[in-house]
């Protein structure tokens, strides 16, 4: 008889992976389902990711990690999946496009996260079954507790599901909860069908706890930050104020001394073009119109010649490093050196 494996949330624990599928005997006929989040926390990504891909007979469903890289709404875990793959990323993102929501055997249904009660599959949205954030606030909506979808659950079929760390296999009425934190050093979990018989592997380490302090000066090199805006560079200040790794911490410290003095920065630019345009006009043998329209900040040189320059001009104009740097070099103005 053929078998269905279903497994819990891999999350690029991939040496656990194949230990759980030895140990499960899997055959190249039996139908292999990875119920979603293969990927990130865990330190082989790829290498689940190209098995799962390569293997026939297997099925993938879309968790709310995958859909984070679809959207492009990176957090860490994330970032260092997208460096881990490096150029093979957009070809790993084309791949994600065609994951299913879920999938139905004679035996069960298979979500990633969780459903409606009373709503037929093929219904259901797409954020509640891959667990995103919109998805758990529907859920709450709708039975007060995101939680409580289980115990509301009326369908005949089981509901085999992952996304939540449970420290054993959760069973609530006809649902099924196997994500069993394999990338935080727990276990990696499979069903196997008919029969609903649990297999599982220990996990070999804390993966993601390694993983997050291996990645952090990678992850930080791997940011334009000059080109960035200044909004999104307090955003990223504000997410990654968690990192401690003496050399990751250096580098996010002098970038928030330099954002800190971009008020006095501005005022120093102002005063600059100021006096660049005033020299330009005490020179009666230099046309300024024409020569100031050789010059990328020809706005800032008019208004700084009718007396009309605020610092607010530029704080609007300039929103990135790359641009402050850029006028300051021009004017040959010290500034504080943006951290590298």
């Amino acid at each position: 008889m053929n078998r269905t494996i279903i497994v819990g949330d891999i999350h690029g624990c991939y040496d656990e992976l194949m230990l759980l599928l030895e140990k499960v005997n899997l055959q190249p006929q039996d139908l292999l389902i990875a119920l979603g989040d293969i990927v990130d926390r865990g330190n082989k990504s790829p290498e689940v990711y190209q098995y799962l891909r390569e293997r026939p007979n297997t099925v993938v469903l879309m968790g709310n990690h995958e859909r984070k890289h679809l959207t492009g709404i990176l957090s860490y875990s994330q970032e260092i999946v997208k460096l881990q793959f490096g150029a093979a990323y957009p070809d790993f993102l084309e791949w994600l496009k065609g994951l299913p929501y879920y999938y139905e055997t004679a035996e069960a249904i298979i979500v990633h996260a969780s459903l409606l009660d009373g709503i037929p599959l093929s219904e259901q949205r797409e954020e509640v079954l891959c667990g995103t954030i919109s998805g758990e606030k529907q859920l709450e909506k709708t039975y007060g507790d995101a939680m409580q979808w289980m115990h509301h659950y009326t369908g005949e079929k089981p509901v085999i599901f992952g996304h939540r760390v449970v420290d054993e296999v959760e069973t609530t009425g006809h649902c099924w909860g196997i994500d069993t934190g394999c990338c935080h050093g727990l276990r990696l979990t499979a069903i196997e069908l008919p029969g609903m018989k649990i297999h599982q592997v220990e996990g070999l380490a804390d993966h993601w706890r390694a993983e997050q302090k291996k990645w952090q000066l990678p992850v930080l090199h791997s940011k334009n930050w000059k080109q960035l805006e200044f909004k999104a560079i307090r955003h990223q200040l504000k997410k990654l104020d968690y990192l401690q790794e003496p050399e990751a911490r250096q580098i996010l410290d002098k970038i928030q001394q330099w954002m800190e003095a971009l008020p006095q920065t501005f005022q120093t630019l102002a005063n600059a073009i100021e006096q660049f345009a005033a020299s330009m006009q005490a020179d009666e043998s230099r046309n300024f119109v024409e020569e100031a329209n050789q010059y990328f900040f020809k706005v800032f040189l008019y208004k700084a010649a009718a007396s009309n320059l605020k610092v607010s001009d530029l704080e609007q104009s300039l929103q990135t490093p790359e641009k402050v740097l850029k006028l300051a070099a021009a004017l040959q103005t010290d500034i504080l050196t943006f951290p590298e």
